[in-house]
């Protein structure tokens, strides 16, 4: 195994983990941990769920490009996060929010770029 097959599958590994860790985390948060008192804690899920769940079957399947689209999408929710992690009442789940959210961004950008390469790499390989 290539370097850079080891580094494709270490990314994709920290790629579902997270993912599903923030799909996990998002649930727990919205409708069991911290539900929001004055509106429908179900639609306050859906509307952070729904737009992650979208990219379910890019991170299943493993391509490159909708890994790279996911990095704009997550940028969103960062900024949530950091926002969440600076009032009192939401601080550790808006720092395991931050921490998931920054693993899935670095893995998923350095998964889009090293499965690319490895994906050019292998067809110059098999037409040579």
């Amino acid at each position: 195994m290539s370097t850079l097959e080891l580094k494709t599958r270490i990314s994709r590994i920290l790629v579902l983990l997270s993912y599903f860790g923030l799909l996990l985390l998002f649930t727990l948060w919205y409708l069991w941990l911290s539900p929001s008192k004055g509106d429908n804690p179900w639609v306050i899920w859906l509307v952070h769920f729904l737009p992650l769940a979208a990219f379910a079957p890019v991170v299943i399947s493993g391509k490159p490009r909708g890994h790279a689209w996911l990095c704009f999408v997550l940028l969103l929710y960062f900024l949530e996060a950091v926002i969440a992690a600076l009032v009192p009442p939401t601080r550790w789940l808006g720092i395991i929010d931050c921490v998931l959210l920054v693993t899935l961004f670095n893995a998923a950008m350095l998964y889009a770029r090293w499965r690319s390469q490895l994906d050019r790499y292998q067809a110059a390989e098999a037409t040579a």
